[in-house]
Parts: structure tokens; C-alpha cells; sequence
């Protein structure tokens, strides 16, 4: 499932720990880095490299949102619904890129994702995409901006 670079890195985390059982998060994190989410199988892995039992693996993969349990969208799309993204339109603007995302069947290419707090509550409503990229003060115009200009991205990669 991982490379000997990837097992090697690792180790190499693993040796920071007292405890080799504390790697799991960056372990958990390096196989969604490279399969775009974590299967049942990938817990499995993780557990048996780690000297952990799957139920504890999927405990930890379960409780934290930044994990994906089923395979997502090229562009990961998860937008803050937490207390001041609600107050600025924050549940609006998830519902409007979701019906957006339906009515244009492009499923494949996005997955949306209500999450709580992202962090932004200043500059709210706001999403992450990818868990890299963070778009602050939206509007349904710049939303529509947003998407288009990945849709775009995906094109010149074709």
C-alpha cells in the first residue's frame, strides 16, 4: 500500500514518539495524501504497522472531519456551517453550491462537505478546497467564480 520512501518516512516519525502508537495521525494523513481517502483496508494497514487494533484505527479516522472515509471529487470543496459562517449565510451558500453541483451532475469532479469551524470567523462566510486552499468573504458570485476556475484547470489538464 505505501512505498519503502513512504514507510521509511514513516519511521522516521515513528521515532519521535515514546509511544510508536502516537504516528497514527501523520500515518492516517500520508495514505489520504496519496489515495484521496482512507478505506477500510487502509485502516487495517495503518493498524497492523502501528501494532494497533482496527477498531482503534477507525475510532481515530471516524472522529476526525479532515479524514475522508469515502473517495471525494477532484476538488474537495468543505464549507464552514460553524456559528459565524451560519450568521453571514454560511448554510445558504453550502445549499447553493450543492444544488449547483446536482443540477450540473459534476459529482466526479467536486465533493462538497459541511464542516464545522475552518478558522475564518472574521472574514466568514468561507470553504476550503482540497485542505489546502481557503476562499474567505464569499458570495454566490464568487463561488460561481471559484468553481469555474477549477473547471477550467481540469480542462487545460485533459
Amino acid at each position: 500500500m505505501l512505498t519503502n520512501k513512504e514507510i521509511k518516512k514513516i519511521n522516521e516519525i515513528k521515532s519521535h514518539y515514546p509511544d510508536e502508537k502516537a504516528a497514527l495521525l501523520p500515518l492516517l494523513w500520508i495514505i489520504q495524501e496519496k489515495y484521496g481517502w482512507i478505506s477500510e483496508e487502509a485502516m487495517r494497514y495503518a493498524g497492523d504497522l502501528l501494532n494497533i487494533p482496527y477498531e482503534q484505527v477507525l475510532g481515530v479516522a471516524t472522529f476526525y472531519t479532515m479524514f475522508n472515509k469515502k473517495p471525494t471529487g477532484k476538488f474537495h470543496l468543505q464549507v464552514c456551517t460553524n456559528v459565524s459562517c451560519m450568521l453571514r449565510g454560511g448554510y445558504e451558500l453550502f445549499k447553493y453550491i450543492e444544488d449547483k453541483l446536482k443540477s450540473e451532475n459534476s459529482e466526479s469532479l467536486f465533493t462538497i462537505e459541511e464542516v464545522e469551524c475552518l478558522g475564518s470567523c472574521a472574514t466568514a462566510p468561507m470553504m476550503q478546497v482540497n485542505n489546502k486552499e481557503f476562499y474567505e468573504n464569499l458570495t454566490k458570485e464568487k463561488v460561481d467564480e471559484i468553481l469555474e476556475y477549477f473547471r477550467k484547470s481540469t480542462k487545460k489538464e485533459n
